[in-house]
């Protein structure tokens, strides 16, 4: 008998470590690591206990149960294999640097204990060196990366295990958010579990994908997804997603249709990018990717800060963005651009900063991704946009959302606002601001200023660097 440890991957379903146990008997098991819990929030602890509750009624189902444990992996499932009489256990990867000295530890234990173990690669296609240049190096250009992963024959996803390979096993009851020591999350965190993804995903392949190419950037229209907490968190596995956009693909009218799949699977690429980056360069998460991190001048300002956060900085697109994150858990994807650079760029603050709060507050909050999408729009990391493409949040809001519909939909002091006024918003004058809108802020900082600011600050840590 085997156990299977799930960590990010709560799903029954094309899940390769799972399916790999379950060629013998397999007890699930999952462990509250307090390690892990330090870095978590309300909101994404609320949609892991939902997705855990999830995976546990459907081995309860099916006449198994989900072993649960509190503590050091390392204890518990040393202590779990004795109770139950387990040759070994079973696992998917995990890729920041916490979890790999975690894994390592937990490794240490099982073959101190006499425990055979084995790790797969089950929430990616492509596994950390498996897509390198031609000298055998990481990429740092998501460009070249996509081309060959694109490329690269994908396996199919992976039977859930048969029902009598599930251990008969009576588990403890789930804890509440208040035993883990968490507050109730001041935010609507959207239903977990496999159903409440493939309801996603279908609803998506249905349509919305063969327009997500065109779409996409418009945060009104909800043209994307929504599966980033699902595969997050593993409630769907990443061979089912890429089978159903094969599916569409295969199903669509037309070259557009098709870019547009393409499009999204080339989104589903990016994940892995950013996961092989942070595989081989654990350090991001505290360091930026590029040299000149020391030299960076960025500013010490609370107030600005707490302006950002709260959505209060007077420039609509953005705090439309950051109240989003604040009631949702979940910010579209063109808007955590645009905030992510009005905060470096515009504030001059430190893009840790903002990777913090995303991680509060963020259902889907990725250790990868986050990272990634940080550094690329403080232009610091690997791929990102160079310093000198500054996103003016004015002209981005009026692209994106020309008519405000977004804007006013989690502003609601702006929702009587005539759309041009709501986009000119910077450009009136103090009496037209409080006669429209008294209770909305004026902007904080003005963007002209410091985008020449930022130049500066910029152009001053590259010359600092490369002498």
């Amino acid at each position: 008998m085997l156990l299977h440890w799930h960590r990010c991957d709560l799903r029954a379903a094309d899940n390769v470590a799972l399916a790999e146990a379950a060629d013998d008997d397999v007890l699930p098991v999952f462990v509250f690591d307090e390690a892990v819990l330090a870095h978590a929030s309300p909101p994404r602890v609320a949609f892991m206990l939902d997705a855990l509750a999830n995976l546990r009624g459907w081995y309860r189902e099916r006449g198994g149960d989900l072993a649960v444990g509190h503590g050091d992996p390392a204890d518990v499932l040393v202590d779990v294999a004795a109770e139950h009489g387990a040759d070994g256990v079973r696992w998917n990867h995990d890729y920041s640097g916490l979890a790999q000295r975690r894994d390592d530890a937990v490794r240490t234990a099982l073959e101190g204990a006499d425990l055979d173990h084995r790790a797969f690669h089950g929430d990616l296609h492509h596994e950390p060196g498996s897509i390198t240049t031609n000298d055998g190096d990481p990429y740092s250009v998501y460009t070249y990366f996509w081309k060959k992963w694109r490329d690269r024959e994908k396996e199919g996803p992976y039977d859930p295990p048969a029902d009598e390979a599930l251990v008969d096993h009576a588990g403890d009851d789930l804890p509440t958010l208040a035993d883990l020591g968490f507050d109730d999350p001041d935010c609507e965190v959207e239903p977990a579990g496999a159903d409440a993804a493939r309801e996603r995903l279908a609803a998506f392949c249905d349509g919305p994908i063969y327009e997500y190419a065109e779409r996409r950037d418009y945060p009104a229209e909800g043209c994307t997804s929504r599966l980033s907490a699902h595969l997050r968190w593993g409630t769907i596995g990443v061979r089912e997603v890429y089978a159903a956009t094969e599916e569409a693909l295969s199903g669509a009218a037309d070259d557009e249709a098709r870019e547009s799949v393409e499009e999204f699977q080339s989104q589903l690429a990016w994940r892995e990018f950013y996961t092989h980056v942070l595989f081989f360069n654990p350090g991001v998460v505290t360091e930026n990717y590029r040299e000149y991190e020391n030299d960076i001048e960025w500013r010490d300002d609370d107030d600005a800060l707490r302006a950002w956060k709260d959505g209060e900085t007077g420039y609509p697109i953005v705090d439309a963005g950051m109240r989003q994150l604040r009631e949702e858990g979940y910010l579209h994807n063109r808007v955590r651009m645009i905030v992510a650079s009005f905060l470096t760029k515009d504030l001059l603050l430190d893009w840790r900063e903002g990777y913090d709060w995303f991680r509060e507050r963020l259902v889907d909050h990725h250790t990868g991704n986050d990272n990634g999408g940080w550094q690329w729009a403080a232009s610091t990391g690997t791929d990102a946009q160079p310093y000198f493409r500054i996103f003016n949040p004015m002209t981005q809001g009026e692209r994106y959302d020309p008519d405000a519909e977004y804007i006013r939909r989690y502003i609601p002091e702006l929702s009587d606002v005539d759309p041009g006024d709501v986009h000119a918003w910077h450009e009136l004058e103090t009496d037209e601001r409080e006669t429209l809108a008294p209770a909305y802020p004026a902007p904080v900082v003005d963007h002209g200023e410091r985008r020449e600011a930022a130049l500066a600050m910029f152009e001053r840590a590259r010359g600092e660097s490369d002498d």
